[in-house]
């Protein structure tokens, strides 16, 4: 693995910007910068209080870390249970969808693992992949289910491809959305009234009002278009991944495509220590961008 290699990448070659963008979210000059490659596949980016990245390396089985303030890239965690979609929670523990036993992780600042979630009444989970805290702790997260090299199973225990919740006390799973055909990319508003689901299976994302004891309810269509992974920034910008970064304003218009270097982007989120730098996970190398905007934790 090649760390800290330093590639910039000529905006205006990479970026272009649609009609809708009313203020430039992108910081002038900014250029798209290669961090760090040599991996199988990184995934899951996730911002400590510090600024930081956390991000995974799932066929490696690593989770490795971004300092913001060297720009170096080291290894966190070796064997993290296939760690997919990261987040911390609201004590400053890092959660992980550790889907090599289809469970929800959570890691705690000595690097012991609590399991969260080994089953759902007695089932396995499909391979938990992405998640969310609301401000209570309550957590979401999406299941879907993709087939991978290290299972010896070869289907799913569980009928359908859902999105759940754990209660904040941790003590019971609830399904919040069944109708999706397969969910991925998830994140919420900062004020924790809204709830952005990516149906990557169906080509869409939907945003849901988060009622009364974590429900979602209102479930609206925001744009004919899946999302691996996703985050948002303080002006309400939804930013989704695939082809590169897709940046969607609050109304669901186009504002800015980010161009990376890779045949899949998988997972963006803000990080440094004013929470405006854009990290970026594509196939075997993580990329930062310097912005306008900063991101919403």
């Amino acid at each position: 693995m090649k760390k800290n290699i330093f590639i910039p990448i000529i905006l205006g070659l990479i970026i272009t910007i649609s009609s809708a963008q009313e203020t430039e979210i992108i910081y002038p000059q900014a250029e798209l910068t290669l961090v760090a490659d040599g991996y199988k596949f990184t995934e899951g980016p996730a911002m400590d209080s510090n600024g930081d990245v956390y991000f995974t390396d799932q066929p490696n089985n690593k989770i490795l870390r971004w300092n913001a303030n060297t720009n170096e890239v080291s290894v966190f965690m070796e064997n993290s249970g296939r760690a997919n979609g990261l987040y911390f929670d609201n004590e400053g523990r890092l959660l992980a969808c550790a889907d090599e036993k289809f469970e929800l992780w959570q890691i705690n600042k000595d690097k012991t693992v609590t399991v969260l979630i080994k089953d759902v009444e007695g089932k396995k989970l499909n391979g938990p992949n992405d998640l969310w805290v609301d401000k209570k702790g309550g957590i979401y997260f999406t299941d879907p289910y993709y087939q991978r090299p290290y299972w010896t199973r070869t289907k799913k225990e569980i009928d359908g491809q859902k999105v759940y919740y754990l209660t904040p006390d941790k003590d019971t799973v609830l399904v919040m959305a069944d109708d999706l055909v397969q969910p991925n990319g998830i994140i919420g508003t900062a004020d924790g009234k809204t709830l952005f689901v990516a149906d990557i299976g169906d080509k869409k994302t939907y945003r849901y009002t988060i009622g009364e004891k974590g429900t979602l309810i209102d479930k609206t269509l925001f744009i004919e278009m899946g999302s691996d992974g996703m985050t948002l920034d303080t002006m309400g910008n939804l930013y989704l991944t695939g082809d590169g970064v897709t940046i969607f304003n609050q109304k669901g218009e186009k504002i800015e495509h980010i161009k990376v270097p890779q045949k899949w982007t998988a997972n963006v989120t803000f990080g440094g220590v004013n929470q405006e730098t854009l990290f970026i996970t594509a196939m075997n190398s993580v990329y930062t961008l310097k912005m306008s905007v900063k991101g919403i934790r």
